[in-house]
Order: C-alpha cells, then structure tokens, then sequence
C-alpha cells in the first residue's frame, strides 16, 4: 500500500452510502470506534487492516479505489481558538461532531465559532431542531440563514451566493433520520460542495454512544473535569481529532508539537488524580516537572471569548495558530516554568 501520508478515507463517500455506520460496522465485525478515528485520521489509512478497508468498501457498495483517497490536500479553517486549533483543527467543507452534555459550553463555543466566522465572510446556517430550545437564542444574532426543515435548508442554501462559503449547523435528529446525507448530496448536486458541517447533540445521549454521527472529519469531545474546574473552552484535549491531522496534511511542526502536548498532557492528568489524593509532595522528583509543566499548559488552553464578555468581563481573545504553536513550544521547553499559573489563565497569546 502507497506510504500513509497521502492516503485518506473517502468520508462524504462513506457518510452518503452508510448513513447507520455503527450497526452496520458491527454487523460486519468492525468495531465502531476504529472505524471513527479511521475517518477522522487518528489511525492513518496505511495502518489499517485490510480486511477493515475491505469491510467498509463493501459496506459503502464501492472499490478500494472509490473508498480510499490518495494525495488530497485536506485544507483547517483556523478558528483562532488555541486548544482546536492545535489539536483538532476544524476541516474545511467536512463534518465535525460536537460530543457533549448539556452545560458543557459546546453552545458557547458554538457562539464563538459563529462570531468569528461572521467576520470572516462566511454565512451561517442553522437548521433549528424540532421542539422549543430557547438556549439557541444566544445564537441566533450570528446567523445569516435560519431554516425550520430540511427542505428549506436546502433551498436557501441552493439559492445562495455560490461563491460564498457557508457553515452549517444542525441538530443529531437530523443525523439519526439520514436526512443530513440527503441534503449533502442533493448540495453536491448542484455544485454547492463551499459547505462545513457542525453537528451537535442538544440532549447530550451523543455522549454514551461509540460513533453517533457516522463518519467525521473532525470530533470534539467536551471534558467534564475541565468544565467542572472551569477551564473553558472544555474541549479534551486527547480525544477530540481531526483528519487535518494526517501526516500529509499537516504543517510538520504542528505535528510534532501537537505529539509533545498531547503526551504531556495525558501523563499530567495521569499524575493529577494522584496529587488530588496525596499532594504533589508525593510526586518523585522527575515526574514533578512534567506536572507542573503540564499545568500550566492546561492553564493555557484556555481562552476568553468574545461571545462572553458581557457575563466574564474579560476581552475576548483570538490567536493565530502560529502563535499557539510559539507558545505551546515555549511551555514544552520550560520557557513558562517560574511563570504563575494564573499569569496563563485565560489569556490570548503569551
């Protein structure tokens, strides 16, 4: 097989042909959840087995060839939100599911998603979800097209400027009912391919399932530790991904630096449940470094947002990903080790 850097897999493919992927994975002896991070790229293309590729290549009633993508570019939006753009950025024109329950802040990252993408030139579309859902409101401000059904969504989405970019974002109802498939091929039809994807769960059951959405490009799954600290945005830092992620498609030193964070942060979180119950005293002495740097970093990723200034009174902060990069690799080298912990909460770039 072709080196693992220019092989993906073909998602919108899968997403149209497969709409119930996680029965009909487990109805041919694949495990949901590696189907999953095959789709988002946290396992590449080129170290799958075989069988798995050929599984789903029948599943979706197509070739190896139609079901695996070779050398295509896989192009972020860079959001300007430090912790997705480092560890799961957002791929432009795919799908990305939100994995939360409610109170979370996955509306509140929603929100901020919608500002700086407003500003940017994109057009959001929000396809309301039935029933009354009045924590949608704090949305809507940000919203250029709002639809009451899928048919609607998709006229208005049709007859919209094609030259312009759209974000759209719909509820799992939607998803479960195979009518978000439907909508991406019908737009595909006709040549409104300018189209990124957000789908989000308002009950919070997403949570309890392996792959609730089917294939995605992108996953952020939401943290309770952290949101419970209030280290907002709460996004996990370990499990969310993305297929920007893959070898081919990604800057090298992002790669590498997301590699060192994501493997600090893992052992601090290892190395914090034992100094919540014996104090860092407790600690040996080489391991005290890796907490210490790995709280900071934590303190790091989070971020004030614009959307929330009026409730945090804190200036809202975007930052550049080659920022983020800068700072993340100082915090790694022990650029940030005699600097406060609070001097990094909350804060923009260093």
């Amino acid at each position: 097989m072709e080196n693992s850097d220019s092989l993906r897999l073909n998602v919108a493919l899968l997403r149209r042909k497969v709409p119930n992927l996680t029965t009909a994975a487990r109805s041919v002896g694949l495990r949901p959840a590696t189907v999953s991070n095959l789709c988002t790229g946290k396992i590449p293309v080129g170290r799958a087995e075989v069988r798995t590729l050929v599984a789903l290549a029948t599943l979706a009633e197509c070739s190896l060839d139609e079901l695996i993508l070779r050398g295509e570019k896989v192009e972020m939006i860079e959001t300007g939100i430090k912790t997705l753009d480092l560890f799961a950025p957002l791929a432009k024109n795919g799908t990305v599911g939100l994995v939360a329950r409610p109170g979370m802040g996955q509306l509140v990252i929603l929100a901020e998603l919608f500002y700086k993408m407003k500003k940017r030139g994109y057009a959001n579309v929000l396809l309301m979800p039935e029933g009354d859902h009045p924590e949608l409101n704090d949305l809507l401000e940000f919203v250029d097209i709002i639809a009451y059904t899928i048919d609607e969504a998709y006229e208005k989405m049709a007859s919209y400027d094609k030259g312009k970019d759209l974000i759209f974002t719909a509820d799992r109802s939607h998803v479960v009912s195979g009518e978000i498939y439907q909508l991406q091929e019908r737009l595909q039809n006709i040549g409104v391919e300018n189209v990124t994807t957000i789908l989000l769960d308002l009950s919070g059951e997403v949570v309890d399932e392996e792959l609730p959405y089917g294939p995605l490009e992108t996953l952020w799954q939401f943290d309770a530790d952290l949101t419970a600290r209030h280290r907002f945005p709460a996004v996990n830092p370990i499990f969310s991904t993305s297929s920007v992620l893959e070898g081919a498609h990604l800057d090298q030193n992002h790669f590498m630096i997301q590699q060192r964070a994501q493997k600090l942060l893992r052992r601090y979180r290892e190395l914090r449940s034992l100094v919540t119950v014996s104090g860092i005293e407790k600690l040996p002495t080489t391991e005290v470094q890796t907490y210490k740097r790995g709280e900071r970093l934590e303190a790091y990723l989070t971020q004030p947002f614009y959307v929330a200034e009026p409730f945090t009174g804190k200036k809202g902060e975007s930052v550049l990903l080659q920022d983020t990069l800068s700072d993340v690799q100082k915090i790694l080298d022990g650029v940030t080790d005699s600097t406060d912990i609070e001097q990094l909460d909350f804060i923009g770039k260093l």
